[in-house]
């Protein structure tokens, strides 16, 4: 059992334990497999679905439970606090810590967004090398300079600066490992799958969970993935709107971009036309 339950390992030793803690109850359970008709190895969720019906059994899955415990559980706490010149004005940093893994993430905001409606909002994924050293393989960092432009020249907003995404959640290292496999051939999809990760391993209960905290409740949300905004919902969150954030393609990045556009469903305009 791994402290934190199914939030922290998606297992049946931790859901059993997460559902017995989640009754009032002592926070152990007893575990036992269905095997299939012909015994030959353990029933799967069709045979399951049928036994539970014969039985008048309830049934639930650990991805159930998972998002039960996201959208009911606080997986935040505030730590910190400082003001923060940049070259796009003052903002308010907080930092965030989560009670899952002890991450460190970010809010940079602009003017006083608590009850406001229709807040100008980015859940910018972290990268290192974009964000920090200005690769040009990615857009994301200028897409993170465009966004705090963006806010600041509202003078309402909140950037939300979630640690632990590189590489779509693959990790730093293993970004790294990805370019190598592109630079063979792959794309930036399929070098994912190759390492034997998903192409998108990002979640965004976390960034949910900090907009709620800052007292944000209905927002525009600057980006090109329709999945950022599925990933928010759920938590009390409306996206009233989705803003565009599209930058400048590069001769390194284009493919990247077409990828992004074809095989997962970004909208990006205007990539045809750039060589």
């Amino acid at each position: 059992y791994r402290e934190g339950g199914v939030l922290k390992r998606a297992g049946h030793t931790e859901a059993a334990v997460d559902l017995a803690r989640m009754a009032g109850l002592y926070p152990a359970g007893v575990l036992c497999e269905i095997v299939n008709e012909d015994k030959t190895e353990m029933a799967r969720q069709p045979e399951l679905k049928v036994f539970a019906a014969k039985h008048g059994l309830h049934m639930l899955s650990i991805a159930d439970l998972v998002r039960y415990r996201r959208q009911k559980e606080k997986l935040v706490k505030r730590i910190a606090e400082a003001r923060i010149p940049t070259p796009h004005g003052e903002f308010t940093c907080y930092a965030y810590e989560s009670v899952l893994d002890g991450e460190t993430h970010l809010a940079f905001v602009k003017g006083a967004v608590q009850g406001e409606d229709n807040v100008l909002v980015r859940v910018h994924s972290e990268c290192l090398t974009g964000d920090v050293f200005g690769s040009l393989r990615c857009d994301c960092g200028p897409q993170l300079d465009a966004a705090m432009r963006r806010i600041a020249d509202e003078g309402l907003g909140a950037v939300v600066y979630l640690r632990g995404h590189e590489g779509r959640g693959i990790g730093l290292a293993n970004k790294l490992r990805a370019y190598l496999l592109q630079e063979q051939g792959r794309d930036t999809v399929d070098a994912n799958l190759e390492l034997g990760h998903h192409s998108d391993s990002r979640e965004y209960g976390v960034g949910a969970q900090i907009l709620v905290d800052l007292g944000i409740t209905t927002m525009r949300l600057l980006t090109n993935n329709p999945a950022k905004r599925g990933g928010l919902a759920g938590y009390g969150l409306e996206i009233v709107e989705r803003v565009p954030l599209e930058t400048t393609p590069n001769p390194e990045n284009i493919e990247y971009l077409r990828t992004k556009r074809e095989r997962m469903g970004h909208l990006l305009e205007g990539l045809d036309d750039v060589l």
